[in-house]
């Protein structure tokens, strides 16, 4: 919008006769310069959230990914068919300290993104990269610390601490009966029918006195 603005008022001074005038557009033409070279660059995701607004085409989210790690990197490999034939320029991440954005533009006529929130542990933006490989992007995280990472973001890491803490109790039937349960609740109608089956037989036998009760 500045921009617009200065490009307005170098036209007015082009048409400006008098004095008064072209001094008051000069000071105006001045202040936006500097109003415009003070402006704070845009953010990454500012950014690519402008880029993707501003592309044609169909546009596909990659949700498949295969990830590594050594000492100093987190390493995400995006399978792309013939994505080595595009110029280097439409295949772009813009990273964060915690998050990163892929965008892959005109791929056989479509546009590619992926995006990762809420990495596990912070990245150097400056250290991490982007290399394109046959039928290939394989992004490069740089790991602030070397450290060896659990899994790639917080949510995954809190999904398993869930998880895990169902079942790992030290009441080893209490772990048993959460297994079950989740079983009952995933199963189809014949699994339900089974774990009936069994929870009804478990129960008579208690009642038999044929097996302790603390089974």
């Amino acid at each position: 919008q500045l921009q617009k603005d200065l490009e307005e008022v170098k036209e007015l001074l082009t048409k400006a006769t008098r004095k008064r005038l072209r001094d008051v557009l000069m000071t105006e033409k001045h202040k936006l310069e500097i109003e415009i070279k003070n402006q704070p660059p845009p953010k990454p995701k500012d950014a690519v959230e402008e880029e993707k607004s501003s592309l044609g085409g169909y546009t596909v989210k990659i949700n498949n990914y295969g990830w590594d790690q050594s000492d100093k990197f987190i390493k995400i490999y995006i399978s792309l068919t013939g994505v080595q034939k595009l110029p280097a320029e439409n295949v772009q991440v813009y990273f964060t300290e915690r998050s990163f954005d892929l965008l892959v533009k005109n791929l056989n006529g479509k546009n590619y993104t992926m995006t990762f929130n809420n990495l596990l542990k912070p990245i150097s933006v400056e250290g991490s990269s982007r290399k394109i490989k046959t039928d290939m992007v394989l992004v490069m995280c740089r790991k602030k610390r070397e450290e060896k990472w659990e899994c790639l973001t917080q949510v995954e890491k809190e999904s398993k601490e869930k998880e895990k803490a169902a079942y790992d109790t030290s009441d080893p039937s209490e772990g048993l009966m959460n297994l079950l349960k989740k079983m009952y609740a995933e199963g189809d109608d014949e699994m339900k029918r089974t774990i009936n089956k069994a929870w009804v037989e478990s129960r008579e036998k208690q009642s038999k006195g044929d097996i302790p009760m603390d089974m």
